[in-house]
């Protein structure tokens, strides 16, 4: 179980750097799944896409895990 709890940890350090550096540098991450809506002073996002396939990968992870 402490394995697997500092495997995840890592694997979240390195996406949340990932993120990180993106954000920091001119590189942008634009889904055509992730919906944005602007209208006056509203604005409404809802990462669709982004949401799928961060699912897609951390079931992977977890199979990949449960094998072994």
């Amino acid at each position: 179980m402490a394995k697997t709890l500092i495997i995840s940890g890592l694997i979240l350090v390195l996406i949340g750097g990932i993120l990180w550096f993106m954000d920091t540098s001119s590189l942008s991450y634009k889904n055509p799944l992730d919906f944005s809506f602007k209208k006056g002073n509203t604005h409404i996002y809802f990462p669709l896409g982004s949401s799928l396939l961060l699912s897609i990968l951390l079931s992977l992870i977890y199979y990949w895990f449960k094998g072994k």
